[in-house]
């Protein structure tokens, strides 16, 4: 994924590994298409553990899904840069 794509959501970064894996697992993956497979399967890894994390921080934060705004934002209880 180059620094002009949308980065990917956490269900298409998941469909992505679950789509390598079987296919790796099938062992039916040309030789030659391995190598890119697998870095895709690690960019969407990436994507997944970043998707995660962003969770996390906003947990461990002390957000309260009771009450959004009380976390002093703008109400969505979200880090526009920690989504990505």
């Amino acid at each position: 994924m180059s620094p002009n794509e949308p980065s990917l959501s956490y269900r298409e970064a998941y469909a992505r590994l679950s789509r390598i894996a079987a296919e790796l697992e099938g062992g039916e993956a040309d030789l030659d298409r391995v190598l890119p497979l697998l870095e895709e399967a690690r960019e969407a890894y990436a994507a997944c553990q970043s998707r995660i994390g962003a969770v996390r921080a906003a947990l461990s934060g002390g957000w309260d899904p009771a009450h959004p705004a009380s976390d002093g934002e703008d109400g969505d209880g979200a880090d526009e840069d920690s989504l990505g």
